[in-house]
């Protein structure tokens, strides 16, 4: 497993630099010039001509990319045009909430999502299967920015038992009662990552529920609910294990519009108010990064299927 590790780890190099270039050339499409945008509309062509060729904006794109490619090969991703900090603290700073975002996300979802999927599956074509598979596939459907919305009129509004929005930093007095403010966004992040691990967790576990060991295990006259956790579930994680995976990677990335709709100031804040404001070097750095972490979550789902399933073999 070690030398599949490296082995993969080699193979990020040539994903990274074509990923790089294609984020590159994508970034300095957005039209718009940062030092237009940064000096105001009263600025004059001479003072953005100035701040242009000071940013290193005046050079070929293909020059540019050579210097920054170079600086992030060093582990330098240059410095915000808008912050005037390096990139990574800004990144950092955003991360910090959109992690805590995922996490808490993560928990809604696996209270949710593996109970209920295999509650499903267990009364296949009965109405508690039914019932919950229409829910799955009504959640899956509703828009995040509206469900956000709902949230917010009854349980800050209406009921005033939650902040609408923002988050305050979490370190300092009271870090854990700030987590609150995370529980509607959280909320509204799972109910369609939930549905689809519901829908996943029966699926598989009917699969799993067709193969010739279980049903020597139901012959022998094991207990059904032995079969099912031991059985069943135990194989129907494999998947499961993958899907949580990416999941995760998806919550990081694509928080978008529930940063939005609830101003929490993380990555997805971030990369909205740095294309606003053609900050290019935090775009290039958020999507390098989410880039990385796609990467990372592959490889370690890749060594979490050799593990659960010894029939797999890395090579």
């Amino acid at each position: 497993m070690f030398a599949y590790t490296i082995k993969r780890l080699l193979t990020l190099i040539p994903t990274l630099l074509a990923a790089s270039v294609l984020v590159f050339l994508f970034v300095h499409l957005i039209p718009g010039d940062p030092a237009s945008i940064l000096l105001g509309d009263t600025a004059t062509p001479e003072e953005v001509a100035a701040l242009t060729k000071e940013l290193g904006l005046d050079k070929p794109l293909i020059v540019q990319y050579f210097y920054w490619l170079i600086q992030v090969v060093q582990g330098d991703f240059g410095r915000s045009l808008f912050f005037g900090a390096p990139v990574l603290s800004v990144i950092a700073n955003g991360a910090q909430t959109s992690i805590l975002l995922a996490l808490m996300t993560m928990v809604w979802i696996v209270i949710f999502g593996i109970p209920i999927g295999v509650l499903s599956a267990s009364y296949q074509g009965r109405w508690v299967d039914q019932l919950t598979s229409g829910g799955a596939m009504l959640f899956a459907s509703v828009p995040t920015f509206w469900l956000g919305l709902y949230l917010i009129l009854i349980f800050a509004v209406w009921l005033g038992w939650l902040p609408s929005s923002g988050f305050p930093a979490i370190d300092g007095v009271g870090a854990l009662g700030h987590l609150r403010y995370l529980l509607l966004p959280s909320l509204t992040l799972a109910a369609p990552n939930a549905a689809l691990i519901i829908r996943l967790v029966r699926a598989s576990m009917l699969d799993v529920s067709r193969e010739d060991h279980v049903r020597t295990a139901r012959a022998k006259g094991l207990h059904p609910s032995r079969v099912a956790i031991k059985h069943i579930f135990r194989n129907a994680l494999i998947a499961v294990a993958a899907a949580f995976g990416f999941t995760f990677a998806a919550l990081v990335s694509e928080a978008v519009v529930t940063e939005t709709v609830f101003s929490l100031p993380g990555i997805g804040q971030l990369v909205v108010q740095s294309i606003l404001r053609r900050d290019y070097p935090v775009i290039q750095g958020v999507i390098l990064v989410i880039v990385v972490l796609y990467a990372v979550v592959n490889l370690l789902v890749d060594l979490a299927y050799a593990r659960l399933d010894p029939r797999v073999s890395l090579q």
